[in-house]
């Protein structure tokens, strides 16, 4: 597991952004610690541990900025990783699953083949926050016949309930954040 100093170093380089992008909310923004290498190779590290401790053989990125952090932890822990993108941006055949936002709905793809029985897969995005996305991706790994062993984030929102909306989904794998707020 990451430690406090990882966790403080990690924190002190997500800047809060007041009003973005809407009046009353404040955006985490994490393109402070993305430059920062130290910071960032922390978080790569710590992401990778998590995948080699649950076996995964491959892991699922969330467009976009998942993308950012599930890339470089694929390649440290030796694995595939699979870009999971917003409806029409992968060509190809693809398995699409909508869910629900706070107003309105969204869609999301992965390419068929990406995923097949037997493989295990970690799910990494950067934030979880309502859980849509997260929940929606839980249902295309099964749906191609993977298995899932879990969902690592670089931050938890908890006072959005993602993890409520998550945990029956996630049928019993963990959900790991690096940093609760």
């Amino acid at each position: 597991m990451t430690d406090q100093s990882t966790r403080e170093l990690l924190l002190s380089r997500i800047r809060d952004v007041a009003d973005y992008p809407k009046p009353g909310v404040v955006f985490k923004d994490i393109t402070p610690l993305l430059a920062d290498p130290k910071a960032f190779t922390a978080l790569t590290e710590a992401l990778a541990e998590t995948c080699v401790r649950h076996g995964a053989t491959k892991i699922i990125g969330l467009e976009a900025r998942g993308f950012i952090l599930a890339a470089p932890v694929a390649v440290r822990a030796g694995v595939g990783f699979i870009p999971v993108r917003k409806a029409g941006k992968l060509p190809g055949a693809t398995l699409a699953q909508a869910y629900e936002l706070e107003y309105g709905t969204a869609e999301i793809e992965v390419h068929a083949e990406d995923l097949e029985a037997g493989d295990r897969v970690l799910v990494i995005d950067d934030v979880l926050a309502t859980g849509g996305t997260a929940e929606a991706s839980l249902e295309l790994v099964r749906r191609a016949g993977a298995d899932v062993v879990g969902v690592a984030v670089l931050m938890e929102l908890a006072f959005l309930k993602g993890r409520e909306r998550l945990e029956p989904a996630l049928h019993g794998a963990p959900l790991e954040a690096l940093i609760t707020l």
